[in-house]
């Protein structure tokens, strides 16, 4: 019922792309690209290997796209999916065998060191369309990379670092682009870059590279659906105009990110990120004048209600608890009969405890006297003539520490007693 309609169910027409967008890392080579809600990072690295013997004189292409969980729960990892199998054969068919690369001038030696360039795009998020994002993110990175330059003397080959020499781009003749088309009710319906939902629904799917020259790269068809020339023909016009659009996009990116390397201006993942979001934490500073701000602050002191000088009465909500804040004075509420008791034998066992500790100075007391009065202890040996005395002032010094002791004992018992008829109580 959808597809009778004007209107897709984004809002977009039948043959409108969802928006592109392309942006750089810091490093040559690297860049994210959006086909609305699906992004693909793509990655170009390179290092010198021996060339293949049936091509001494030809450089070494490998690409590889990787899809992760990450991107959509249905993927799984590590395992080589039909779908995954046939993305991979059709952009080494797009790129690699429509000769877009210059192969012959990766080579350094003949027959022993050529470059091997390496694309790696990962699926960072899937709503459909893989091909289209996954086509113009590799063609992108290319473009956007930088090989190291070289120099061959003799047998001695040199590879000088970004600081030495200024690395070189590579040599790309055409910018092939894929466009998938989805078709529904065995041809009669056709959209232009589907979503993912209308990829789960289409009766069919066909996808053509091409160039902005007009020229087809390659070509495939997929699913239950009978195309006619016709319709082939019809969408082969439709993505000539499809690519011209793309083409000057990545042109106009590639153009903008260079000149902001050469002025030394801001770029990269960071700087793509648009304002007024909360991960780019940069915002748009904002003027405060600072001039009345002292009438504005009489203004509202004026306005305030003065402070009340008389505190609320406290409202304790149980018995024997406290109230702290809240702009009132701290009190205590009443306590209660059990608590009072125990305050109550705690007072009786603290004086008896006081009557003991008095008998036990006047003990001590009469102790002392009696030792004055007698004479020290002498203890001789007739062999040694050695002389002991022990002097009585050093007892009552004992008897004060047991004395302390005696102190703390009932003090322990009563403390002890509270606890267990607490316990009881709960």
């Amino acid at each position: 019922m959808v597809l009778t309609t004007p209107n897709r169910l984004d809002g977009r027409q039948c043959y409108d792309y969802r928006n592109i967008r392309v942006s750089f890392g810091a490093d040559r080579g690297c860049c994210i690209v959006e086909l609305g809600r699906t992004r693909v990072l793509a990655q170009v690295s390179c290092e010198l290997v021996p060339p293949k013997p049936s091509r001494p004189t030809e450089g070494v292409l490998f690409f590889n796209l990787e899809l992760s969980p990450m991107a959509a729960p249905g993927l799984e990892p590590g395992r080589q999916s039909e779908l995954l199998v046939s993305l991979n054969r059709l952009l080494e068919r797009c790129l690699r065998d429509s000769k877009c690369i210059e192969t012959e001038s990766l080579c350094v030696v003949a027959g022993e060191k050529v470059w091997q360039i390496r694309l790696d795009m990962h699926l960072l998020n899937h709503d459909g369309n893989i091909t289209d994002a996954a086509s113009i993110a590799g063609i992108v990175a290319l473009c956007h990379f930088r090989r190291p330059d070289v120099s061959v003397q003799g047998e001695e080959v040199t590879v000088y670092t970004p600081e030495e020499r200024d690395p070189v781009p590579l040599s790309i003749h055409h910018m092939p682009i894929c466009v998938s088309f989805a078709f529904f009710h065995q041809g009669t319906y056709l959209l232009v870059d589907p979503t993912e939902r209308e990829e789960r629904v289409m009766d069919g799917l066909l996808v053509i590279a091409m160039n902005k020259h007009h020229e087809i790269c390659t070509i495939q068809s997929s699913g239950v659906v009978m195309l006619l020339p016709d319709q082939i023909l019809r969408c082969s016009k439709i993505t000539a105009v499809k690519v011209a659009e793309i083409t000057e996009l990545i042109q106009k990116a590639l153009e903008n990110d260079q000149k902001a390397r050469k002025e030394g201006g801001k770029f990269g993942f960071a700087e793509s990120i648009p304002n007024q979001r909360i991960t780019t934490f940069k915002m748009e500073s904002a003027a405060v004048d600072t001039n009345d701000v002292e009438e504005q602050a009489g203004e509202i002191i004026a306005k305030a209600d003065p402070p009340s000088e008389v505190f609320a009465s406290p409202v304790v909500h149980t018995p024997g608890t406290a109230q702290i804040g809240e702009g009132i004075e701290s009190s205590w509420g009443d306590l209660e009969e059990s608590e009072k008791e125990e305050a109550a034998e705690e007072e009786g066992e603290s004086e008896a405890a006081a009557f003991e500790c008095e008998k036990v100075e006047t003990e001590d007391t009469s102790t002392l006297k009696e030792t004055k009065s007698d004479e020290p202890i002498v203890l001789s040996d007739s062999e040694e003539e050695e002389v002991v005395i022990l002097e009585p002032q050093e007892l009552p010094r004992k008897t004060r520490t047991q004395t302390s002791i005696k102190q703390e004992n009932p003090s322990k018992k009563a403390f002890n007693k509270r606890r267990r008829k607490k316990r009881t109580s709960r």
